[in-house]
């Protein structure tokens, strides 16, 4: 099927990690997932797989607000420092388990997230979001 992404999960909790890609197997649209407790190790991955040209694939990428040593914004600062070209092959979910105003006022500033999930993520949720 050509509509199966890369996704590509970020969580500083193995088990988040786990749950997320049940939930992405789930939805049957999954072509590969991989998977990082350290966005700095993602983030690496990234910069050093982006491709400048345009991908038929997108990969989505599921990362959350809150981690230690790099967190969801400064990935996000960093990720927003790649090549627009290179940026535009993703699309960014930002999970939060927080209701706090102030991340959603800020998350809204990244023009490289298409959109904010509550944790638990639910297969549902991501399905409507991959259409």
């Amino acid at each position: 099927m050509g509509d199966k992404k890369d996704f590509i999960i970020i969580d500083d909790s193995k088990l988040d990690c786990f749950i997320a890609e049940k939930m992405i197997e789930n939805t049957g649209k999954a072509r590969n997932i991989r998977s990082f407790t350290e966005a700095r190790e993602a983030f690496e991955y990234i910069r050093s797989t982006a491709s400048e040209e345009p991908q038929e694939v997108k990969c989505v990428i599921i990362i959350d607000i809150q981690m230690p040593l790099m967190n969801g914004f400064e990935f996000l600062d960093e990720f927003e420092k790649l090549p627009s070209a290179a940026q535009e092959n993703y699309i960014i979910f930002v999970l939060s388990s927080s209701a706090n105003k102030k991340d959603f006022a800020r998350i809204s500033n990244y023009k490289s997230v298409a959109h904010l999930l509550n944790k638990p993520i639910k297969s549902q949720t991501l399905l409507d979001m991959l259409k």
